[in-house]
This record gives C-alpha cells, sequence and structure tokens, in this order.
C-alpha cells in the first residue's frame, strides 16, 4: 500500500510540474538547432513561430485559425519543420529555452508578435510572414511562394 502510494505521489508530482512549463503543441519543437538539423536531413523548410502564446491575441488568432487546422498539420507534415520560439507571460519555461528564444529574437530582429521566420534546409531566411486573413488556404499559399527561393 505504501508503494502504491509513493508511486501514485510521485505520478502526481510529474503531472503538476508538466502542466505548469511550457511545452510545445504537437508537431512543433522548441529546439532550434534541431530543427535546423531535422530540416536539412529531410529536405524541408523550417517554420519559426516568434509567438506570446499565452498573451499576444494576433499569435492566438493565428495559432486557431491556421496552426491548430487539419490543413495546416498536413502541410506540415509534408513541407516544413516547424519551431515556436515563445516569449509566455505566465508559462514557465527553462533559462535555456529563454535564452535559446531571446538570442534568436535579436538575430532575427524581432520586434513583434506574431512573427513567422522562415529558412530554407541549409538555414537561410527565406522570408518573413505574420497574421494574415484566410486560414490555412491563405498561408500555405504564401509559404508555397517562399519553397521556390
Amino acid at each position: 500500500m505504501k508503494t502504491l502510494l509513493a508511486k501514485l505521489t510521485g505520478t502526481l508530482a510529474v503531472l503538476a510540474l508538466a502542466s505548469t512549463l511550457a511545452l510545445a503543441k504537437d508537431g512543433w519543437s522548441e529546439d532550434y538547432d534541431k530543427g535546423l538539423a531535422q530540416a536539412k536531413a529531410d529536405k524541408k523548410l523550417v517554420l519559426l513561430d516568434f509567438t506570446g502564446s499565452d498573451w499576444c491575441g494576433w499569435c492566438i488568432k493565428l495559432d486557431k485559425e491556421v496552426f491548430s487546422q487539419a490543413e495546416f498539420a498536413e502541410y506540415a507534415k509534408k513541407n516544413l519543420v516547424l519551431v515556436e520560439l515563445d516569449f509566455p507571460q505566465s508559462k514557465e519555461q527553462s533559462k535555456e529555452l529563454k535564452a535559446q528564444n531571446a538570442k534568436l529574437q535579436g538575430e532575427f530582429k524581432i520586434n513583434g508578435y506574431p512573427t513567422i521566420i522562415v529558412l530554407n534546409s541549409e538555414g537561410k531566411k527565406v522570408g518573413e510572414l505574420g497574421y494574415q486573413p484566410g486560414g490555412p488556404k491563405a498561408f500555405i499559399a504564401e509559404l508555397d511562394k517562399l519553397k521556390g527561393k
């Protein structure tokens, strides 16, 4: 009984901790270097989403209208490596993740959210996007324009 109680307590503690940490959305990574390596290996574009996921209205709108839609998920699976670079106000992040995101914010000269930076499979910037109306179709059309660069 004590063993079961100890396991249950440990499991609940892990779940409580996990629920307070910022976690990347399904299909997304938070690791820039791993994303670049994967894009190079798979010959895909890298989509960097600079977002304020828990406070930025346009970021939340972009996520709801585009990134969370099945049409975008299917397109991304075939064509993109997705990396979320989040700057939340109430979600906790590790020091390493905050440092990575701040460094990239400076490198890419991010001044507002959402900012979407698109890199080719070699890590070279080929475009920059933000929120636009029209849902996944309009967003995918813009990404397709960048594929050839």
